[in-house]
């Protein structure tokens, strides 16, 4: 029996450098801001019983998709982190070690915001150059 995996019609690409480097920054980027909302929540600037240690759970959940070059989680991330910045932006004012970790709350977030535009636009840009898949949907209405 012929193994299927053999005679598949088109080989997986491997990812070209900037998507590689994209990938890599926005998974490192999740996991540190991850870490660091657990870490400023439970141990360095405990606010009330620790229940905003929530906000470290969209992170977690889409880090699979991250590491699986997932469109659609590349998209929703660089929409979600918005709301890291913002709070970052509000929580700068306070004391430290609060602030610092708002500093850091920033960066992060600024830095993944960046890895998945560019993983998103780069993507797009190199999907527009290849040629025209043989689906016969792509070219309806197209040929007379």
């Amino acid at each position: 029996m012929p193994n299927m995996a053999e005679h598949s019609p088109t080989p997986p690409a491997t990812p070209d450098r900037v998507i590689a480097a994209s990938r890599v920054v926005a998974v490192a980027a999740a996991v540190a801001l991850a870490a660091l909302a657990v870490a400023w929540e439970l141990v360095w600037a405990r606010t009330g019983h620790g229940t905003l240690v929530l906000k470290a759970l969209p992170f977690v959940v889409a880090l699979p998709g991250l590491l699986k070059h997932r469109m659609y989680t590349y998209r929703w991330v660089s929409l979600l982190v918005w709301l890291y910045v913002a709070e970052a932006i509000v929580r700068i004012g306070d004391r430290p070690p609060s602030n610092l970790c708002a500093w850091a709350e920033l960066v992060l977030a600024i830095a993944l915001f960046t890895a998945c535009a560019t993983q998103v636009r780069w993507r797009h840009s190199v999907a527009r150059r290849l040629p025209q898949a043989e689906d016969p949907r792509a070219s309806a209405g197209i040929e007379h």
